[in-house]
């Protein structure tokens, strides 16, 4: 049988195999001719779908408990394929059926019943700032206020209260930040690296560390990282900062921090070298995906996906993401890695898109309705994913007051 080449290949859309053994050779063209077609419906999981409907013409047959279906005495030929079933988008695909045995295996993937809202916006309109979350507070540190002139970079820092849905000012930093990295460790906040002046005026990057204990309101500055680097991202796992990437020279720094000995640890190199990069913790490793290649708002874009695992202290490569992105931002939810948002020269990308570690594909959600970037950091708690701040249009004088959540309704668990 031939596969149309207009079949998609991404693993978003319907996949299909189509493995035929002709039986007595039939004549596609003689009416009395028949086919057969059998095969599994999947989730992108893998798991078997039960009740899935499949439909070739005016046949339509229901999956078992297996997943599985046949449908008999099929006319040969082209034929509509459509399978569906509850929670996953329908799929369907031309084919062409020759007489005899058709197996075709169809995976669905899950309608996006997440729900976009907005909470209380920032104080300040912000982008190009480092975000973390602690004991159930958002910080937002340092940053492009547009308001602010030329020279913008901020020591605001501005802390959102999830449960009553408030702002106030916090500590400000101990001198100015942009494109900085931030994690929580222990309930403390940091803020790692960054620039002092913005890309106009010279982008001087810092080694710097600063620890806020918010108990006591205070920054204490800490051990310097190896490098100075800016637009890399910042990792928490196992009680230690893990700090990837950064503007040229420094996109293949790699370095982890521990918090209780105050000392730093360079690991082995990022393997491919990039900025306005995103990652997360998932099962003990460190996933790093996109980034752009070049400074400034460059058009060079990546879609590479590596994994650092800390115990062979070593780098592999898993399914890069669907297409390059940069400026973007993410955050694990219900096991699966989300990741929405960036820039690029010709406009902002409203992708929203979610890696599922147990099958190692990448799938599309629904474009976000107010597309951000320059935000590096998130946080996935009461129930919600926090989409705060951010550049609306491309260039970092674009900040914004949103404060938009997710609610995601797919799981990888």
């Amino acid at each position: 049988m031939q596969i149309p080449t207009s079949i998609p290949t991404r693993v978003l859309a319907l996949i299909a195999s189509l493995l035929i053994a002709a039986c007595g050779g039939g004549d596609p063209g003689d009416p009395a001719a028949t086919a057969t077609v059998s095969g599994i419906v999947r989730a992108a999981s893998g798991a078997a779908i039960a009740g899935a409907s499949v439909k070739v013409g005016n046949v339509t047959v229901t999956t078992g408990a297996d997943g599985r279906f046949e449908l008999p005495n099929v006319p040969v030929g082209s034929a509509v394929i459509v399978a569906s079933a509850t929670d996953f988008d329908p799929r369907s695909q031309t084919v062409t059926l020759t007489a005899g045995s058709n197996t075709l295996d169809v995976v669905l993937t899950p309608v996006d019943r997440g729900e976009w809202g907005t909470r209380a916006n920032l104080l300040v309109n912000n982008s190009e700032f480092a975000l973390a979350e602690a004991n159930g507070k958002i910080y937002v540190l340092g940053g492009y206020p547009p308001q602010m002139g030329p020279n913008r970079t901020s020591r605001t820092v501005q802390v959102y209260d999830i449960a009553t849905d408030r702002w106030e000012l916090g500590p400000q930093l101990p001198e100015p930040n942009n494109h900085g990295m931030a994690a929580s460790v222990g309930g403390k906040i940091y803020l790692l690296g960054g620039q002092v002046t913005d890309d106009q005026n010279g982008a001087t990057a810092v080694n710097t560390v600063f620890e806020l204990d918010p108990a006591r309101g205070t920054w204490v500055e800490k051990a310097k990282m190896p490098t100075a680097r800016s637009g890399g991202v910042a990792i928490a796992l196992g009680g230690k900062i893990y700090v990837a990437g950064g503007r040229v020279p420094r996109g293949n720094d790699f370095a982890a921090y521990d918090p209780a000995a105050d000392r730093w640890e360079v690991l082995p190199d990022l393997p491919s070298q990039r900025n306005h990069i995103t990652g997360a913790a998932i099962n003990g490793r460190i996933h790093i995906v996109g980034g752009r290649l070049g400074n400034g708002l460059s058009p060079v874009k990546s879609d590479a996906h590596e994994v650092f695992n800390p115990q062979t202290r070593s780098w592999t490569s898993a399914a890069p993401m669907l297409r390059g992105r940069s400026g973007m931002n993410g955050v694990v939810a219900r096991g699966c890695f989300h990741v929405w948002g960036g820039e690029a020269p010709t406009g902002m990308t409203p992708d929203h898109d979610y890696y599922d570690p147990r099958t190692d594909k990448w799938f599309s959600l629904r474009n976000m309705p107010i597309p951000i970037h320059g935000v590096v950091g998130s946080a996935f708690t009461d129930g919600l994913i926090w989409v705060t701040g951010g550049g609306t249009n491309v260039g970092g004088a674009s900040g914004s007051l949103h404060n938009q959540t997710y609610k995601p309704a797919v799981s990888c668990e």
